[in-house]
């Protein structure tokens, strides 16, 4: 019997947005004659298992392999049989009525073989992928010499985007994105399914392009809205990316174009991969050291301020500062207190104003314990480190509240790691959804209930009509809908009134035990979970197991003829060097079978659970380690393991 809809969602390790994309799914798709496939390429997150329990009317398909997006939709669309098939990602939620319009529109309208619609991210930003135009070699040249930025309205120079047509508007495009992506079956029997010589990205532009071809229409429907999370942004700034990506452009160049302008396009694609990977690496360079060279600057100037200052207006014995004071000492100085406050996570995001706190006052205290032991002829002035040391608080809270006025850089702060709380939704949703967040030891204050109706109840501070004035008196971090009170509509046509707020907007999915969103496309989702939360996951504790790593090689390297004595000569060098260089770790433990689902490690020098191998505590004793981490548990193993091996040698 053939379906009116088949939607084909193909699934790799995004367990809880795949959770949350298939709820929105089974609400879209109530009274239609729909079906719905899940292809798994092989995810060790558990996405199998949570489909098996929590959709088993699902269609679902398991690899064992990796295959890629274009071969994992085709196995599911080979088996579909129905009028229309939509691609959508597993980072999407849909409106109620989102699928109904569309195939009320495909039905209206029997030249379109393809159909997009408007996407939104995570906080209400449209998104300019959800209509794009043919990448010939002349929009190409456009997009990487940034003219189509520079001109996005601009009918020659903005085709990529087509940013002259407006959002809002039902137009004909060139190519849909295969984040959603619905076609009629009867054109892809003409074209053809996607092109499997793609394993990921282009084969959406491939397909548009073959079902022009084949005389449809592609359209960018507006009369929806969908969000995407996170989409293949989430890679752009990895050089990986841009290799992909761009030789994916040179395929469907060689399969397209004639021989000499497919030349012309990959000579200047193959320039753009250099370009983009080299403008890739200094992006995520720019990112990760312009909040460090800000505070420098800033904590820098108070300095020379301070002993400016102390200069003019104390007595000082010596007469003058000598020049190494200021182009060494002060550097040096500040080098400590801002090394201090990156391992205490102050560099970390979302900002908290405790780890920024402590880290420099553990900087501080590092300072003028370093100072005490320094020879007489250098130690210049307790007063300006005491002074430069209390400046170089305020200063990273500045720049941070600076940058966070200004909206640079994606700085916020999370009022000391708890979470300013707004509910939406009725009473037993935010009672559920209150209980989860304690359950998942998510550390969060709730200031107050909406209501989901457009009547203020006893006990709630407004109703979903006040939004914009609930985010202006209360100021939270953090909103959260329920997914069985709000429909994703009445979301989505609230999202306006996040988009200018240093506000996250999350939706609690109805029935699920995780809540999930992000804030942009560029960003990866945040997780709320009754699951186990390893240590391992969070960035703080990796970074930290990263320092003891090295800190313990550099102390190894002068004990190397000892080692060599007592560990095995080559292997131990191969051992120190390879951990130094970050392709292993001291102590960690091997993902496979049981443990698949850990967070990733490096491979290991020494297994957490070496003394339990092959019995029934082995894993226990790994789900211990990556749940409870600390540095000292890597210390603890690290001796008893050389010391074991050196006794056993003996």
């Amino acid at each position: 019997m053939q379906h009116t809809l088949s939607i084909v969602i193909v699934n790799y390790n995004v367990k809880y947005f795949l959770e949350q994309a298939l709820r929105s799914v089974e609400k879209a798709i109530d009274g239609m004659d729909a079906e719905v496939w899940v292809v798994d390429n092989n995810s060790v997150d558990g996405s199998v298992s949570m489909v098996q329990e929590k959709f088993p009317w699902v269609q679902l398909i398991a690899n064992t392999e990796n295959l890629g997006f274009s071969q994992a939709n085709n196995q599911a669309m080979r088996l579909s049989n129905s009028k229309y098939v939509l691609l959508l990602n597993p980072d999407t939620v849909v409106q109620e009525d989102s699928l109904k319009l569309c195939v009320e529109h495909m039905d209206a309208n029997p030249e379109i073989g393809g159909l997009g619609v408007r996407m939104i991210d995570g906080k209400g930003k449209f998104l300019p992928e959800s209509k794009r135009g043919l990448p010939t070699p002349q929009v190409a040249f456009f997009k990487m010499t940034g003219l189509s930025s520079l001109f996005p309205k601009s009918r020659l120079f903005g085709r990529y985007h087509l940013k002259y047509l407006s959002e809002y508007e039902t137009n004909e495009v060139e190519v849909l994105s295969g984040a959603f992506m619905m076609m009629r079956s009867s054109a892809l029997d003409e074209v053809g399914l996607l092109d499997e010589d793609y394993f990921m990205y282009g084969e959406d532009v491939d397909l548009s392009y073959r079902i022009t071809l084949g005389g449809y229409k592609n359209v960018y429907f507006a009369g929806t809205t969908i969000i995407h999370y996170k989409g293949e942004s989430t890679k752009r700034k990895t050089a990986n990316y841009v290799k992909v990506f761009y030789n994916a452009m040179v395929l469907f160049a060689k399969k397209h174009y004639s021989s000499s302008v497919a030349g012309r396009f990959a000579f200047f694609i193959q320039l753009a991969i250099y370009l983009r990977a080299a403008m890739a690496f200094c992006a995520r360079l720019a990112e990760k050291i312009w909040l460090p060279i800000f505070d420098f600057l800033l904590i820098f100037i108070g300095y020379l301020g301070i002993a400016k200052y102390w200069e003019l207006y104390h007595k000082f014995v010596r007469g003058y500062y000598p020049a190494e004071f200021f182009t060494l000492h002060i550097p040096v100085y500040i080098g400590v207190v801002l090394g201090t406050v990156y391992l205490w996570g102050g560099y970390d995001k979302p900002f908290v104003a405790r780890r920024l706190f402590r880290g420099t006052l553990v900087g501080s205290f590092m300072l003028f314990a370093m100072y005490a032991f320094l020879p007489k002829d250098l130690q210049f002035s307790r007063a300006i480190l005491a002074l430069g040391s209390a400046w170089a608080v305020g200063a990273v809270f500045l720049t941070r509240g600076v940058a966070q006025s200004l909206r640079i850089g994606d700085v916020r702060f999370d009022h000391g790691g708890r979470r300013r709380v707004i509910l939406v939704g009725g009473e037993s949703e935010n009672h559920r959804i209150e209980n989860l967040l304690k359950r998942g030891r998510v550390n969060h204050e709730v200031l107050g209930w909406v209501s989901a109706t457009e009547v203020r109840q006893p006990g709630f501070v407004g109703h979903l009509e006040q939004m914009s004035e609930v985010l202006e008196i209360y100021r939270p971090d953090l909103v959260i809908f329920s997914g069985k009170d709000v429909s994703s509509s009445r979301i989505m046509s609230h999202m306006n009134d996040f988009q200018s707020k240093p506000v996250q907007v999350k939706i609690a999915p109805e029935k699920g035990e995780t809540i999930i969103g992000s804030d942009s496309k560029n960003l990866p989702g945040e997780l709320f979970t009754l699951e186990v939360n390893y240590h391992l996951a969070q960035v703080h504790h990796l970074r930290n197991k990263r320092v003891f790593d090295v800190f313990i090689s550099l102390i190894m390297l002068p004990l190397i003829p000892i080692l060599i004595w007592f560990s095995g000569g080559i292997t131990c060098l191969r051992a120190l060097f390879s951990v130094l260089l970050g392709s292993r770790t001291w102590v960690g433990y091997q993902r496979t079978g049981a443990t698949a689902s850990l967070p990733k490690l490096a491979s290991p020098v020494f297994e957490v659970a070496r003394q339990f191998k092959g019995t029934e505590f082995e894993l226990d004793a790994v789900m211990n380690y990556a749940r409870d981490y600390s540095v000292i548990d890597d210390l603890r193993i690290l001796i008893s393991n050389v010391f074991q091996k050196s006794g056993a040698d003996k």
